[in-house]
This record gives C-alpha cells, sequence and structure tokens, in this order.
C-alpha cells in the first residue's frame, strides 16, 4: 500500500534551498532552460536584486512542451542532486504566464499570516493562562 505524500506548502522560490529531502513543495519560476536529455528545467524569479533559481526534474511530467520565458507553478518532492543541490521532482508542472506574480508572493504572505494567527489561537485554547 503506498502513501500519499503531505500536502505542499507554498514555498517562495528563494526559500526552496533551505528545504530537507523529501519535503513536499510548491513553487513558482520563469522557466529559462529546459534539458529534455537529463529531464531537468530551471526556473527562476527575482527576489532583493537577486535571481534565485529552482532546479525541477521533469521525468514525472514528460512528456512536457516548454515554453520559454513563461511562468510556471511545480509541486513536487524535494531531493539533493550531486552538483546541483536541492531540485524538486515535479509531480504537477504547469504553465501560469499572466498570472500577477507579485499579488500570488502578497497571498503566500497573508496565508502564512492566516494560519500562524490561528496557530497561535488553538495554542491560547489548549493552555489557557492562569486566571488566579
Amino acid at each position: 500500500m503506498s502513501m500519499l505524500p503531505p500536502a505542499a506548502v507554498f514555498r517562495l522560490p528563494w526559500e526552496v534551498n533551505s528545504l530537507k529531502e523529501g519535503e513536499s513543495v510548491r513553487t513558482f519560476g520563469r522557466l529559462v532552460c529546459y534539458q529534455p536529455d537529463e529531464s531537468r528545467a530551471t526556473l527562476s524569479a527575482q527576489h532583493a536584486s537577486k535571481e534565485h533559481l529552482v532546479f525541477v526534474h521533469t521525468q514525472f511530467v514528460e512528456p512536457f512542451n516548454p515554453i520559454i520565458g513563461a511562468q510556471y507553478l511545480v509541486l513536487g518532492e524535494t531531493e539533493n542532486s550531486e552538483g546541483v543541490g536541492v531540485t524538486v521532482r515535479a509531480r504537477v508542472l504547469n504553465c501560469v504566464d499572466g498570472v500577477n506574480i507579485a499579488l500570488l508572493q502578497r497571498a503566500v504572505t497573508e496565508q502564512r499570516s492566516f494560519f500562524a494567527e490561528r496557530e497561535s489561537k488553538q495554542v491560547e485554547a489548549t493552555h489557557p493562562g492562569d486566571g488566579t
């Protein structure tokens, strides 16, 4: 019996390299390179005047019709690749060209804030302060 991977957390492209192997992740970037013979794609994103690359293993989503320069959303699990670092083994790789990336980043930030607030309220409810 196979188990499904845990629900993927949305990570901004500059956060992907800090993830541990085997973590489920959702991220995005502009397709800058595709190497079909190696089943590898490279996504790029700008943040704080620095370019961040996300390396994607595309074997599970091929045949893949790449559009260089288009925005893509990837869902998969992280793995450590020798010489490359963290790679996302894609389960889903969708072209989302036309998406407002700044708005997407803001939505991810708002979602994190909401979940953090909800979690803190749950902790308060299970461990109320002393009322004495």
